[in-house]
């Protein structure tokens, strides 16, 4: 049976489980769309960042660079269930580096949050890859976000907000270069 077939009878067999009637008018369906929507919501899957971070010459240049309020959407891997908030990303070129195009950084962050995931997972996923790949003198990556298993199950808390950061070079070392990133993010 291939694949895509085992995934809408496992999605059939779930709905049962629940207590529904996979056979009902709205469900039909269901099984179909769901293992369809997987696509995208784990598009990460195969995707390397060496393959989307397009890079150029710093040409001197020697300030941070900045990319916040990535909207980000994962999901859990302890629930399977969504998480979403926003990642904001900085890095510290060395100037005789590399930098890289302002777009990637926002596709960077979806490679990894577009997997069964942690949100700590993510951002230093991020700040590994911009580290390995450009060589930075530092980065930095924060992450703000809502998880569902909190709000719809366990302790039930509403109003609550995960953030983390992973912090590499002079973000991690020189308080000033750190404390100038959150400046930039807070404006």
């Amino acid at each position: 049976m291939e694949r895509f077939e085992i995934a809408k009878k496992t999605v059939r067999d779930q709905i049962t489980i629940i207590g529904e009637n996979p056979d009902r008018e709205g469900l039909k369906q269901t099984p179909k769309r769901i293992v369809k929507s997987w696509e995208e919501l784990y598009s990460g899957y195969g995707k390397k960042a060496s393959d989307i971070l397009t890079t150029f010459s710093a040409d001197g240049y020697d300030q941070i660079i900045v990319l916040k309020d990535i909207e980000l959407y994962s999901m859990c891997e302890h629930h399977m269930l969504p998480f979403y908030g926003k990642a904001h990303v900085g890095y510290l070129p060395d100037p005789k580096g590399k930098i890289v195009g302002i777009s990637k950084l926002a596709r960077l962050v979806d490679i990894y949050a577009r997997r069964l995931q942690i949100q700590e997972r993510i951002g230093e996923q991020v700040v590994a890859d911009l580290m390995s790949l450009l060589h930075p003198l530092g980065a930095i990556c924060v992450i703000e976000a809502t998880h569902m298993c909190m709000r719809m199950r366990g302790v039930g808390k509403q109003n609550s907000t995960m953030v983390t950061s992973a912090v590499t070079g002079v973000f991690r070392n020189e308080p000033d270069v750190r404390n100038e990133f959150y400046n930039l993010i807070n404006r």
